[in-house]
């Protein structure tokens, strides 16, 4: 073995510890700092019923994104059964809680379509298509939250999430449209390695061009990104009560986006510790206890990894016949 894998390896070590001591710390610092005692007490008497309800709208939720990756390879004319692309999803759904980084599950959903779209780049593609709409899906609904939720309760002022949505858009249609000039504008990328650039900007054009004859599926793709980051918010919503936690609609629509845009950064381990952070920071803004947080916050992600376990026995009943990440 080279020396050159074997650094990039213990590069990869050295971040996994990083991100697990900043769970550590940050999780250890929130745990002495608040009744965890009280904690316990809430999980302890959480209502079934409404946790079975959160759990099938995280259900839903999944089916919707899968339907939302089927219409997108569908506009690239590509042809994989939905069943197929529900495994891959679920698949990808417990690499993404159980592995240490959070892109996992996008490395088996590429692994997994790169074949019958006959291209890897493609396929990444479309991953990040649905990656990109559902950012903007997620800046819409906390657009939305912002607007509407407690009065002096948000930290990002409404006006500047309907500017990074607006900016969003008017960046990204232009490249739709306009495939061809998108990739001239990236030409100079070039320089770097002129024939592999120079075919993956062909790819891209090519992916883009397509994209702009099916421009009604991006939209309607669009439209189930704000279905899914919605239904997530009423998934939390969900929890919530089933925690007895007194929290409005719309303030879980600013502070759930928030969480998840927090936890794309890759300080932690799978969010943990940042996520609960960020909870309790919002929590204190509308006078509840930093417990009903971290309450939230765990027992949500729970449940998320409940069902994700689902996707353990899918990829080993599959005989591991497609790449793993």
């Amino acid at each position: 073995m080279s020396e050159q894998p074997l650094a990039s390896q213990g590069r990869r070590y050295v971040f996994l510890a990083l991100k697990i001591a900043v769970s550590i710390i940050l999780l250890t610092y929130l745990f002495s700092k608040f009744d965890m005692a009280d904690v316990w007490n809430k999980a302890r008497h959480a209502s079934a019923a409404w946790l079975l309800i959160s759990l099938g709208l995280y259900t839903l939720n999944v089916l919707v994104g899968t339907w939302r990756w089927h219409l997108l390879l569908e506009a690239q004319h590509v042809k994989i059964p939905k069943g197929r692309l529900l495994g891959s999803f679920v698949v990808a759904a417990f690499f993404n809680n159980f592995m240490p980084s959070n892109i996992g599950g996008d490395v088996v959903r590429i692994a997994d379509t790169a074949g019958p779209a006959k291209s890897t780049t493609l396929a990444a593609m479309i991953v990040f298509m649905d990656r990109v709409l559902g950012l903007m899906g997620l800046v819409l609904v906390a657009a939305l939250g912002a607007s509407l939720a407690t009065a002096g309760a948000s930290p990002v002022p409404p006006l500047w999430l309907w500017g990074v949505l607006a900016l969003g858009a008017a960046l990204g249609t232009p490249a739709i449209l306009a495939p061809d000039r998108f990739a001239k504008l990236l030409s100079p990328l070039t320089l770097l390695h002129r024939e592999w650039v120079t075919a993956r900007l062909q790819t891209l054009e090519n992916t883009l061009a397509k994209f702009r004859d099916a421009f009604g599926a991006i939209l309607t793709t669009f439209g189930g990104a704000v279905v899914v980051q919605g239904m997530m918010v009423v998934f939390y919503l969900a929890v919530a009560r089933a925690l007895g936690i007194a929290i409005g609609l719309w303030d879980l629509a600013l502070i759930v986006p928030i969480t998840f845009v927090v936890q794309m950064v890759p300080v932690s381990l799978g969010g943990f510790g940042v996520r609960e952070a960020t909870f309790s920071l919002y929590f204190k803004r509308l006078g509840l206890g930093g417990e009903a947080a971290i309450a939230l916050s765990l027992i949500a992600q729970v449940v998320q990894m409940f069902f994700s376990l689902s996707g353990a026995a899918v990829y080993v009943s599959r005989g591991h016949k497609q790449t793993p990440p």
